[in-house]
């Protein structure tokens, strides 16, 4: 290790095709897997396809599909089922990876440091596209909210907002290296001292239906449906759909905390191309190898010491071309380097192509084991220092020095990114190995299902080699889980003893504890402070509905205007109870705020009251203590009072 200021990445969470966790994007990376998909007809014509376009010359039908990429567990971020459907895919995928993310760093996700970063990006969708010019969603909800539910310039503003992050908070764009940019960006602010902890990386959900693509000779794009980077077969990429994030804390932090550490952020740098390439679209050779050169120098090591770079590689042949080329220049004088890209097992993810290869070279590091790169034929590379890796094989460490990687992306737009990654330090010994101690270890969770999920993903985690000492256990489940409703906890010495009441949790066992009694009571636990540390451990098992997404074949919605009194008086309820998600009119009775309404909501409704039905209702009512049915009463007017009380009534029966 060098004495320059690093940065550790001590939590990840990320979903890509193949994969609904890391564990499973580790295990397909291993065993060599494509998870690019192949689509049927009938599947394609199912979610929206035309047949025609299926059915024309160059349609291939494959993608990088990312499953249940509709699914959104909307309640534990407080939005209502409206506001749900039209928040973007890249939006609620964001919101549940954070989530993830801080838990597996062993931090509540509601209650994470204050000064966190929030550093992220996403790509192009059609549901926000096909929203711009949805009247019936602009006319529930109001352009402003439209914008702010769907637009990608708000994805940093809903995960800083709905965690209550109050560090920088920024939205990065830069084409297909965006999400590496957002790393390079918040390593930066935390050795600046601008927050001391920080979620970077982006998503991109082009959108959650089977889709294929046109191919075009000559484009970029693959004529077969498979990307084969540096291979004498690459003809063209594949695109993909994806999530992913990393937390990120100074080294020095995060060592001293003993918090797990993945791998350590050396050193990061970002050029762009300028000028000089042939057109604005086209990669350069001099700014990408200035990026490598400048990431290497920041690490205070060569280039030539590293023994993988996982590259952009996109699998086009000029771009490859390209990109070994600048590469070769920066790493002259290395000896035997391994280099590959994730593309070939996901495809192209946009904008998060570059947090997809960060997280593989950064599981790489951590189980000391390089995997392939695959639908290879025949390697077409023969440019030193580098070897296509085409096996899986364990990741020796080198005589001198620790086992380093380096990670590229290249975005349309000329900007490149570098990092540089190091191994992990060796973890620092548990304040306590053993102990005749009983640990309360509490869980909690939205749902009975939810919480039985958790218990046997616990008990598991406990069974598995290597599981961290009872201690830290506890004190991860106590200081680093959000407190649900639905509760229950066992009281153990043993890890054995453990998973086994873990596993027969249904029979909820109490006493023994009476912090553990007043947390399944549903009481505000202040748990004692802990000798533990923070470790790794399986967190909260999402399990929300589908809320679909908007396509640009929907079609358009209408508001018809109501025609008389009664349908005045129904048209006005009815408005109240779509904004809001209400699914009774026994809501009505409620306040506005204790629906869920917020400002936003309530300048929307005021508009659309006197828009729609010519109707004025100041907006101060909706602070006070009215209820929504006297709400609905004032804009219909005093004479209105007994319209709208049959008209409930008729709603009931």
């Amino acid at each position: 290790m060098t004495d320059v200021p690093a940065v550790a990445i001590v939590g990840m969470s990320g979903r890509f095709p193949g994969a609904r966790d890391l564990g499973e994007f580790w295990r397909n990376l291993r065993e060599g897997v494509c998870s690019i998909a192949d689509f049927t007809e009938e599947e394609l014509l199912a979610d929206g396809v035309d047949a025609a376009e299926l059915r024309g010359p160059g349609y291939v039908a494959a993608k990088g599909f990312l499953a249940g990429a509709d699914r959104f567990e909307h309640e534990l971020f407080g939005f209502n089922a409206t506001e749900a459907a039209a928040l973007d895919p890249q939006h609620r995928l964001l919101l549940e990876t954070a989530w993830s993310a801080l838990e597996d760093a062993g931090y509540d996700p509601r209650r994470a440091p204050g000064r966190t970063g929030v550093y992220v990006g996403g790509g192009p969708t059609e549901h926000s596209v096909a929203a711009q010019v949805d009247r019936g969603l602009r006319s529930r909800l109001g352009p402003m909210h439209v914008r702010v539910f769907t637009d990608r310039e708000f994805l940093a503003g809903w995960l800083s907002y709905r965690l209550d992050l109050t560090g920088p908070s920024l939205t990065v764009q830069t084409g297909c290296s965006t999400s590496l940019t957002t790393v390079h960006v918040a390593v930066q602010a935390l050795l600046a001292g601008e927050c001391d902890l920080a979620l970077a990386g982006g998503a991109s959900i082009d959108s959650p239906y089977k889709r294929g693509y046109v191919y075009e000779p000559g484009g970029i794009h693959s004529p077969d449906g498979r990307c084969r980077p540096f291979d004498e077969k690459a003809a063209g990429m594949v695109g993909g759909d994806g999530v992913g994030l990393v937390v990120l804390r100074r080294l020095e932090d995060a060592v001293e905390d003993g918090d797990p550490i993945y791998a350590v952020v050396r050193g990061t740098a970002a050029t762009n191309d300028g000028m000089a390439r042939v057109g604005f679209t086209a990669p350069g050779v001099d700014g990408q190898t200035a990026a490598i050169v400048e990431a290497w120098a920041a690490a205070g090591l060569e280039p030539s010491e590293a023994q993988f770079l996982e590259a952009h590689g996109t699998g086009t042949d000029l771009g490859d071309r390209i990109e070994v080329s600048a590469a070769a220049a920066a790493f002259a004088g290395a000896g035997r380097c391994g280099i590959g890209s994730v593309k070939s097992n996901v495809g192209h993810l946009n904008a998060a192509a570059g947090i997809a290869g960060l997280i593989k070279a950064t599981l790489m590091l951590h189980h000391r084991t390089m995997v392939p790169t695959v639908n290879v034929t025949r390697p077409g590379l023969d440019t030193a220092p580098f070897h296509l890796l085409t096996e899986t094989m364990d990741w020796p460490r080198p005589a001198t020095g620790s086992r380093l990687a380096g990670v590229s992306s290249l975005g349309i737009g000329g900007t490149n990114v570098h990092v540089v990654l190091e191994e992990s330090p060796e973890p620092s010994r548990s304040l306590e190995t053993t102990s005749e101690t009983p640990r309360v270890l509490p869980l909690s969770a939205r749902t009975e299902n939810q919480l039985a999920t958790a218990a046997e993903r616990l008990a598991a985690a406990l069974r598995a080699p290597g599981a961290p000492p009872l201690a830290d256990v506890a004190h991860t489940l106590t200081h680093g889980r959000a407190a649900m409703n639905v509760r229950a906890y066992v009281l153990a010495t043993t890890h054995e003893e453990a998973a086994t009441a873990l596993e027969t949790l249904a029979s909820r066992p109490s006493g023994g504890s009476a912090l553990g009694e007043a947390w399944v009571a549903g009481q505000d636990v202040v748990w004692p402070a802990t000798a533990g540390r923070r470790v790794r451990l399986p967190g909260h098992p999402f399990a929300g509905p589908a809320h679909g997404a908007l396509t640009l074949t929907t079609a358009p919605q209408t508001v018809e205007e109501p025609a008389g009194d009664d349908d005045l008086a129904t048209a006005v309820t009815e408005l109240f109870l779509t904004t809001l998600a209400l699914e009774s009119s026994d809501d009505l009775t409620k306040t506005y705020f204790a629906v869920g309404g917020d400002s936003l909501t309530a300048v929307f409704l005021v508009s659309e009251l006197r828009d729609r039905f010519g109707k004025d209702l100041p907006i101060e009512l909706f602070l006070g203590e009215l209820t929504l049915e006297q709400l609905i009463a004032r804009a219909l007017g005093d004479e209105e009072d007994d319209l709208l009380g049959d008209l409930l009534d008729e709603l009931e029966r």
